[in-house]
């Protein structure tokens, strides 16, 4: 402890020009301290111990001083007084009377924020309560105390901003290394092991896994929610009740496949701490294979392809069939969907219609369709694809071979991503030179406005090629999904398999002829014409 005392200037008990009254001759000065450091590490802590008992000894060893107490934050960020539990709590007991003077190391260990600052500290003055600031040996209630306080409260909070930025700078240079951080409270699957790097928890990663093959066994959203929530398995906040939410950010999150995207949001203010998702406004990193994988990344990549195509609408994510966004209306290419016919009655059914049946000014004409109809004209096509098993086989080898190969796709990317990265640094540096000299403003905007055009050309170049190559990592996944099917169904089908339907059919369009044209995953077409509904008797005359 004697270290942290020759670190601190000794604090001289006030004089002033005035002559003391009455009461300031007989009442001693209430004196309190305020200590703060701003993050939790050894070295800080050591340094907040060492100022909370150097005020301590300091106040009580003076004798025309009466010890208050020593108002600790510890790990809290000086930037808003906002969540600083000691420093509010030194402050309305000052402003209730209870203090007469506050120590305090610096204007930065009291607040960073200039506009927090000088409102707290003209609270006090028109109270008659003075704050001491050692480093800067300012007195507040000094005449030249307020200008020296506006001052060096401005020098804080730049200091501030220096530091926020020196903080995200090395955030930002760790992501460029490839060095990853996971939120791993609240992140199922992963704890941080001994190197640093995420490692697998096998009981949670059983967990993935299932969601991952419930939702390619044609599961929606919902219903995997409800899953888990019947099973009595805890969310990745503990939590007992599962949403559509949690489900749809683990089935989505590259991270699950040993990759990780780094800066998906950004802080906008240093001051408010605001949190803003990043749209390209500053640069990303995507590091493959930072990690180990618990799903491997052709499932991965088939997960999303399958999730663009169910859930093209992501405001609709509570649908509950295998038929779901695969039905396709000949008139409008809208997709049908599940109603319910007497609900409430024994005579309940499900019956599938076109979404947008009603909605132009002609109704659609295509028919409405049982899920009995659909079942059995799928049977009667999947038989006819088993029953040419080979030659499909073959088919599917050729196009899985075609699409394997997706080093074109990647050296494109490649090239675009670096073309992005070029121009933002290049609009960076123009922007830090007319920071520096005096240009022509309009001529400058002309300028930047143009890179910025080409900057976003470039990154929309680089987002189609990235679509591209998910979708074709999507459909590999899918003709290796088609090849296991058709190595297990060796027999004909004597009722609706869901495992088939999923595996082999990639969309079924509906005609208003009740024609049913299955679209399956190697090419092939197949239509099957539902039998017409026989029309009822007509009633025999008496006559």
């Amino acid at each position: 402890m004697a270290t942290a005392s020759r670190n601190v200037r000794k604090i001289e008990a006030r004089t002033y020009d005035h002559v003391p009254t009455a009461e300031n001759t007989t009442r001693k000065r209430r004196v309190a301290a305020y200590a703060r450091v701003s993050t939790d590490s050894s070295e800080q802590l050591t340094s907040y111990e060492a100022q909370v008992d150097f005020y301590t000894r300091h106040i009580k060893s003076n004798p025309d001083w009466e010890f208050v107490s020593v108002y600790t934050d510890e790990g809290i960020s000086g930037t808003d007084t906002k969540g600083r539990t000691g420093f509010n709590q030194m402050i309305a007991d000052a402003l209730n009377g209870k203090i007469d003077l506050i120590l305090t190391k610096s204007i930065s260990r009291f607040a960073r924020n200039t506009v927090d600052s000088l409102t707290t500290i003209r609270k006090l003055k028109e109270q008659k309560i003075e704050v001491y600031f050692e480093k800067e040996n300012i007195y507040t209630l000094d005449a030249k105390g307020e200008v020296m306080l506006t001052i060096m409260s401005s020098l804080a909070q730049e200091e501030s901003r220096s530091i926020s930025e020196n903080v995200t700078w090395g955030i930002r240079k760790n992501m460029a290394d490839g060095k990853i951080t996971l939120a791993y409270k609240y992140f199922l699957g992963y704890e941080k092991g001994e190197d640093g790097l995420p490692k697998i928890v096998e009981e949670e990663a059983t967990i993935v896994r299932e969601i991952y093959q419930l939702f390619l066994e044609g599961h929606t959203l919902r219903k995997i929610a409800d899953t888990l929530t019947k099973h009595s398995i805890p969310t990745p906040r503990g939590k007992k009740q599962w949403s559509v939410t949690t489900i749809k950010s683990i089935l989505t999150n590259e991270k699950y496949k040993g990759d990780a995207l780094l800066q998906k949001t950004y802080t906008t203010d240093f001051l408010t701490k605001k949190v803003k998702k990043n749209d390209g406004e500053i640069p990303q990193y995507y590091i493959q294979n930072s990690h180990p994988a618990i799903i491997d990344p052709e499932t991965f990549n088939l997960v999303q392809e399958e999730m663009r195509r169910r859930y093209p609408d992501r405001h609709k994510l509570h649908r509950a069939s295998p038929f779901c966004a695969k039905l396709v209306c000949e008139d409008c290419s809208g997709y049908y969907g599940r109603k319910v016919w007497h609900s409430n009655s024994k005579y309940k059914k499900y019956i599938w219609q076109c979404n947008h049946k009603y909605d132009n000014d002609f109704a659609c004409n295509t028919p409405t369709l049982s899920e009995e109809e659909i079942k059995v004209a799928f049977t009667e096509a999947a038989e006819q694809i088993l029953g040419n098993r080979e030659r499909h086989i073959t088919r599917l080898k050729q196009e899985l071979l075609r699409l394997s190969d997706a080093s074109d796709l990647k050296n494109k990317l490649k090239v675009a991503q670096d073309r992005y990265a070029k121009f933002l640094s290049e609009q960076r540096l123009y922007m830090e030179e007319n920071a520096r000299i005096i240009q022509d403003q309009a001529e400058y905007n002309r300028r930047f406005l143009e890179m910025d055009k080409s900057s976003q050309m470039a990154k929309a170049e680089a987002n189609e090629l990235e679509r591209q190559l998910l979708e074709q990592s999507g459909r590999v996944g899918r003709i290796k999904e088609c090849l296991e099917a058709l190595e297990k169904y060796r027999s004909n089908l004597n009722e609706f398999d869901a495992d088939l339907w999923n595996a082999l059919v990639e969309s079924a369009t509906v005609s208003k002829d009740k024609t049913l044209t299955f679209h399956f995953y190697d090419g092939t077409d197949i239509p099957i014409k539902l039998p017409e509904k026989p029309s009822k008797p007509e009633k025999q005359s008496n006559t």
